[in-house]
């Protein structure tokens, strides 16, 4: 499960280090500092912090992440939330006084 923070991950700076999900931001951070050649060789995905992939496979790790769709699918919600209060907004146009009787 992609939830559970006791879900072991390998660290993309060492690849014997198994780190739990819960601490992994940290554990990057750490081995950021540690492994500074590895870290010159690695970019981080736009989507997601956590995902680091060589620099020579983001534009594929861009095209198939899976937070991708995610981060599109608040774009799409916040764009039709902002459509629905502009529809919902009340006019506060009023018709200018008509100086014509028409039952005269």
């Amino acid at each position: 499960d992609d939830l559970d923070p006791e879900r072991l991950i390998q660290c993309p700076y060492n690849k014997h280090h198994r780190i739990r999900a819960g601490r992994f931001p940290y554990h990057l951070v750490k081995c950021r500092k540690s492994y500074p050649e590895v870290a010159k060789e690695l970019a981080t995905c736009p989507f997601n912090a956590r995902h680091l992939v060589p620099r020579a496979d983001l534009s594929d790790h861009i095209m198939k992440c899976n937070d991708k769709g995610i981060l599109e699918q608040d774009i799409v919600n916040q764009s039709c939330g902002f459509l629905r209060e502009q529809m919902t907004a009340v006019s506060t146009w009023q018709a200018p006084p008509c100086e014509e009787d028409w039952e005269s």
